[in-house]
C-alpha cells in the first residue's frame, strides 16, 4: 500500500484545563500530548504528518516539528467542526495516493498496534475505518449505527441522538481513516452543518460513504487506549494508564519494581535486564539505566546514565549529565550533575558533584562539594583515579585532584593537587587547658547572682 498520511487534529483549546498552555502540549510521561500520538503513527508506518493548530498556537506546531522534522503545520481560522479542521490541511494530502487517518492530539494513549490494524482493513478493501470501543458509561460520545445485516451506517453525536441511540454503547472514538485522499476529499465537499451545534462533522462521512455504496468498518479498541485528555483529572487519570504501560514494560524486559505503582518512568526510559527500582523512584526523560543496576528507594532521575552494577540512593538526585560507568556506587542524599563517575569509584554520603569528572575507584567522603559556580560561569572539578576525599571537603573549581591523591577531612581546596601528593587546608589546632572549666565557672558565679 502507498505511504499512509495523518492528519492530528490539534486547535483545541483545552478550557477545561484551565491553563495557558495549549491542551495537547501538556505532559504525559515526560512529553506533550501531541508527541504521544505523533510517535505512534510513525511507528504505524505512517510517514508523513499535518498539524492542524488554531490560531496564535504556533507553540503547537514548533513542539510537533520538534519530533517530526517533516511535519507540515495548518492553521484553521474558526473552529467549526471536525471536518473543517480537516479542510484546513486539504493542501497536504490532496492528490495523494495512500491511506489518510485523522487523528488527535489530545489521545496520547494511542498504540501503533491499533494503527497497524486499522492500516490492515483499508488493505483489505474497507473505503473508511472507523476506531470504535465500548464504554460503560457512554455519555458525551457519538454512537455507532449499524443496519440490519451488521454494517456500520452512521455515527450520531449525542446531542442529535434519538432515546434508542443514546441508549448504545459502541462508542465513536473520533478517529478515523479513508482508504485514499480521493475518497476523504469527495466526502469533506459534501459534509453540512445541519446539526445541534451547526458544525461539520467528520462523523457523518460514515453516512455518505454508505450511500455512496462504500465499505465501511469498524476496528475495536477499548476505553483507554482512546481516552481523550480535556481536564486535569483526565490527564492523572491518562498518566496512571500510561505509567501501567512502562512498568509492564520494564518487568517484561527483566526489571524487578518492588513497588511498581509508586515508580514513575519517562516515554524514552531505558531500562536494561535484572535491574532493581526500590520504592518512590521518578525516572525522567532522557535516563538509560544498564543491566544489573540497583536504583533504592526515592531518588530522582533524569538526563543520566548508569552503567552496568551501578547502585543508586536511597535519596539521591541524579540530573542532567550525570554519567556513572559500571559498578558505581552513589549514596544517600548525594546528588550528581553534569559529571561523570568513573568504574568502581564511590560518592555515597551527603555530598554535591556539580560539572566534575571522579577517576576509577575515587572514595568521596561525605559532605564534599565541588564548588563549581563563582556567581558568573561554571567550573570544572578534575578528581583522579583511586583519589581519596576526606568528609567536609570543598573543592573551589577549577581545580584538579591527581591520581592517588588524599585530600584531608574539612580542607577547602583551592589549588591542583599532584598525583600521590597530601593536601590539608585548615587552620592549625589550638587547644587551651582548663578554658572550658573556667568559663563554666565564672557563667555559674554570674548566674547565682
Amino acid at each position: 500500500m502507498t505511504q499512509a498520511f495523518s492528519i492530528i487534529l490539534a486547535a483545541g483549546k483545552g478550557t477545561r484545563m484551565k491553563s495557558d498552555l495549549p491542551k495537547v502540549l501538556h505532559r504525559l510521561a515526560g512529553a506533550p500530548m501531541l508527541a504521544h500520538v505523533l510517535r505512534a503513527a510513525a511507528a504505524a508506518g505512517i510517514g508523513r504528518a499535518g498539524i492542524v493548530v488554531g490560531p496564535g498556537m504556533e507553540a503547537v506546531g514548533e513542539a510537533g516539528l520538534a519530533v517530526d522534522p517533516k511535519a507540515q503545520v495548518f492553521v484553521q481560522p474558526e473552529q467549526l467542526g471536525t471536518a473543517d479542521a480537516v479542510k484546513a490541511a486539504a493542501p497536504a494530502f490532496e492528490g495523494a495516493k495512500g491511506p489518510v487517518l485523522v487523528l488527535y492530539g489530545d489521545t496520547p494513549l494511542l498504540r501503533a498496534e491499533t494503527l497497524k490494524a486499522v492500516l490492515g482493513e483499508l488493505e483489505a478493501g474497507a473505503d473508511l475505518v472507523v476506531i470504535g470501543f465500548e464504554a460503560s458509561d457512554p455519555t458525551g460520545y457519538g454512537r455507532l449505527l449499524f443496519d440490519d445485516k451488521g454494517r456500520l451506517a452512521g455515527i450520531r453525536e449525542e446531542k442529535d441522538a434519538s432515546a434508542a441511540e443514546r441508549a448504545l454503547t459502541l462508542c465513536n472514538s473520533g478517529i478515523m481513516a479513508f482508504r485514499s485522499a480521493e475518497t476523504l476529499s469527495g466526502l469533506l465537499a459534501r459534509i453540512g452543518n445541519d446539526n445541534a451545534n451547526g458544525e461539520y462533522y467528520l462523523t457523518d462521512a460514515v453516512a455518505l460513504a454508505r450511500a455512496d455504496d462504500l465499505q465501511a468498518r469498524v476496528v475495536l479498541s477499548n476505553a483507554e487506549e482512546v481516552l481523550g485528555v480535556n481536564s486535569r483529572a483526565e490527564l492523572a487519570v491518562a498518566e496512571e494508564f500510561m505509567q501501567r504501560r512502562l512498568r509492564a514494560a520494564a518487568m517484561a524486559h527483566g526489571a524487578t519494581l518492588l513497588a511498581p505503582e509508586t515508580v514513575f518512568f519517562s516515554y524514552d526510559t531505558v531500562i536494561g535486564r535484572d535491574v532493581t527500582i526500590e520504592p518512590n523512584v521518578i525516572v525522567g526523560p532522557g535516563v538509560r539505566i544498564a543491566d544489573g543496576v540497583t536504583i533504592r528507594g526515592f531518588c530522582h532521575i533524569e538526563q543520566a546514565s548508569i552503567g552496568e552494577g551501578a547502585t543508586v540512593g536511597p535519596f539521591a538526585r541524579l540530573r542532567p549529565g550525570a554519567a556513572l560507568a559500571k559498578d558505581a556506587h552513589v549514596g544517600n542524599f548525594v546528588e550528581i550533575k553534569n559529571a561523570e563517575v568513573a568504574e568502581g569509584a564511590k560518592v555515597n554520603h551527603l555530598t554535591y558533584i556539580g560539572d566534575a569528572s571522579i577517576g576509577a575507584k575515587a572514595n568521596i567522603g561525605a559532605g564534599t562539594v565541588t564548588c563549581n559556580y563563582d556567581g558568573f560561569a561554571k567550573h570544572r572539578t578534575e578528581i583522579g583515579a583511586g583519589a581519596f576525599i576526606g568528609s567536609n571537603t570543598s573543592l573551589v573549581a577549577p581545580v584538579k585532584i591527581g591520581d592517588g591523591a588524599y585530600i584531608g577531612s574539612g580542607s577547602v581546596i583551592t589549588k591542583d593537587v599532584p598525583d600521590d601528593a597530601l593536601a590539608v587546608a585548615r587552620a592549625p589546632q589550638d587547644e587551651r587547658a582548663g578554658w572550658a572549666a573556667k568559663v563554666r565557672a565564672r557563667r555559674a558565679r554570674a548566674k547565682s547572682k
